[in-house]
């Protein structure tokens, strides 16, 4: 074994289980719990091959856990830490052969990604950690993070609340039942050929799913021995496959920060909103799923039904994807997919979902005929306006049908109420203080001021309350990737950066349009005081307007954090993947030092 090639083997796994299964120690989430069989898998692959498997670990947060909490200030540029322990660990081995990379979740997967993508030079495939399945008898890990809301509202009871709470997950592992961030990663990863065919969204536990480990292994070592690296994968064409693939999902906006950060670790093109947008517009979304609807499919579902090579499928008859590029498997995708098509797996997989959960898989994964008869419409809008000059994003698909009109436009005119604080914004909805056609803004909530944090407590709160729809929420932050409703994220420039939002007063009469059809959408300030003016009078108020005077990062704003927000923003910002781009920081390092002279405190 001494003179055996040497992989290594990176996982995200946390928490510590004794040798029955048992838990010692907990993981900060679920989808960790169980990553540690997979790499147990992996490994004795390389061992009975006569590899020597080297492992280490770099957990992440739950972002279920930090929501609505100071916590979240970490979450984003939790990221790049990680990424960062994975490359130095990679590096710290010099005579690894390949990388494995078990990851599962908001932060880890995207991480390992990115770290895997740096790498160009090695062969790596990514393994997925697949999902969780859902309770018999419960409700969903999006749903139930919102009983405090229902419950303060008097829609459940505290024994119901407690009930459910304790019964959400079904399974002790995986990314989440539905295709938030943590399972469009996984949609993502697969797409851009870093992980094999049919891995993504697999259900944990289950004896596929440690198959999928195994599988892996022996495709690192075949890239190993055919001297194929990272570099013969992701190329400016598998990062436009991941484009739409992600649009054919209808996916987590979260990755319009995720996959441009993975296209510039690889030395790549990143993806800009107008590439999001022309694909958006160019490809139907073909899947029902959690949370877009219309009947909700689990994301055990989707794979049963086909998963990311199904959807594939569809894309390549339509001529959406380039199948020349080469894939984890070491062949090219247009031979993937034609083995797919014709395999037993398929047929099995599609029948037992049949079978068990008595659906058929063509009304999981739509043909795209099928797609636009059903009204499925396209996923990503990015409006512009007087409020976000620099570009927002909103996920279309999530908006209630019921708010639409006959042409599928959302339109709404209403007064502004301004938040500071998402606990703020919380406290308000608790006490009845928002009302149906209200636009709840909230600012300071960006990189700059917090990290730029999810706000789901916000948007999961208002899905289960009777006039939920009825709100529309504006920010400089992001949004979970299972967040529902009128709910436009990532405005820019954000509030501390000089943006208009941070000129906002409660009262102000704000006009949002969005197509869901042709993914056109504007988002402006059109009166004040009651009185409509239209935008082009609303931009000249908000040009004589001042910025608020409580305009400020949170006081709680880690040190670390305020380094990161500084360092992403010289590297591209949020829209450019909130990454760390080694040149741009070190010019505008060398031109601060030069402008302030030898003092570092600028005095001369």
């Amino acid at each position: 074994m001494l003179g055996g090639r040497e992989f290594l083997m990176l996982s995200t796994h946390g928490g510590i289980r004794a040798a029955d299964g048992t838990p010692i120690a907990l993981g900060y989430h679920t989808g960790h719990w169980e990553v540690g069989l997979l790499m147990e898998a992996a490994a004795r692959v390389f061992k009975t091959n006569g590899a020597v498997p080297f492992a280490a670990a770099c957990t992440d947060p739950c972002d279920g856990r930090s929501q609505g909490t100071t916590a979240m200030f970490d979450s984003l540029p939790f990221r790049n830490d990680a990424a960062t322990i994975f490359r130095r660990l990679i590096r710290s081995l010099p005579t690894r052969r390949g990388v494995l990379g078990v990851a599962t979740c908001d932060k880890g997967l995207p991480a390992m990604m990115m770290a895997l993508a740096a790498n160009r030079d090695l062969p790596c495939v990514l393994v997925p950690g697949g999902v969780t399945l859902l309770p018999v008898d419960g409700e969903d890990a999006a749903r139930v993070q919102t009983i405090g809301a229902r419950f303060a509202h008097g829609d459940i009871t505290l024994e119901h609340a407690a009930d459910v709470g304790c019964r959400a997950c079904a399974s002790p592992g995986g990314g989440c039942q539905f295709l938030g961030t943590a399972a469009t990663a996984q949609v993502v990863g697969e797409a851009l050929g870093m992980s094999l065919g049919h891995t993504a969204l697999a259900p944990s536990g289950h004896a596929i799913w440690l198959d999928m480990a195994r599988r892996s292994a022996h495709a690192l070592m075949a890239l190993d021995a055919r001297g194929m690296t990272m570099a013969d994968l992701l190329t400016d064409a598998s990062v436009h496959n991941a484009l739409a693939v992600h649009a054919a999902f209808g996916g987590s906006m979260n990755l319009i920060l995720h996959l441009p950060a993975i296209a510039h670790a690889a030395g790549l093109r990143r993806p800009t909103s107008e590439d999001w947008a022309r694909v958006s517009r160019k490809v139907p979304r073909l899947v029902d799923a959690l949370p877009n609807g219309p009947r909700h499919f689990a994301t055990v579902q989707v794979f049963l039904a086909g998963g990311v090579p199904e959807v594939m499928l569809h894309l390549r008859r339509i001529g959406v994807l380039d199948t020349r590029v080469l894939t984890a498997e070491g062949i090219t995708l247009d031979e993937q997919l034609n083995a797919w098509e014709s395999s037993e797996r398929r047929a099995k997989l599609r029948h037992q979902l049949r079978q068990h959960d008595g659906v058929d898989a063509d009304d999981v994964i739509m043909s795209p005929e099928t797609a636009v008869a059903r009204g499925l419409t396209p996923t990503v809008c990015f409006p512009k306006g007087n409020l976000a000059p620099d570009g927002s994003v909103i996920k279309s698909t999530a908006i209630d049908r019921s708010v639409l009109d006959a042409g599928g436009v959302y339109r709404l005119k209403g007064p502004a109420q301004v938040f500071l604080t998402e606990p703020s914004a919380i406290a308000a909805i608790k006490a009845n203080r928002i009302q149906a056609g209200d636009v709840l803004v909230l600012i300071c909530r960006g990189p700059m001021g917090a990290g730029m944090e999810e706000t789901y407590q916000l948007t999961g709160a208002l899905r289960y309350l009777p006039f939920g729809q009825q709100v529309a929420v504006v920010t400089d932050a992001r949004f979970s990737g299972v967040s529902t409703g009128a709910c436009i994220g990532h405005v820019s420039p954000e509030a501390l950066a000089g943006g208009p939002i941070g000129r906002l007063r409660d009262g102000d009469l704000i006009e949002i349009v969005v197509d869901t059809r042709t993914l056109e959408g504007s988002l402006n300030f059109i009166g004040e005081a009651g009185v409509e003016a239209g935008a082009e009078e609303g931009s000249r108020i908000l040009e004589r307007r001042g910025p608020r005077p409580d305009l400020a990062a949170d006081a709680a704003l880690p040190d670390d954090t305020r380094i990161w927000a500084a360092l992403q923003d010289v590297s591209g910002g949020a829209w450019g993947g909130a990454v760390y781009d080694a040149d741009a920081i070190l010019r505008v390092i060398a031109a601060g030092k030069a402008a302030m002279g030898s003092d570092p405190k600028g005095q001369s």
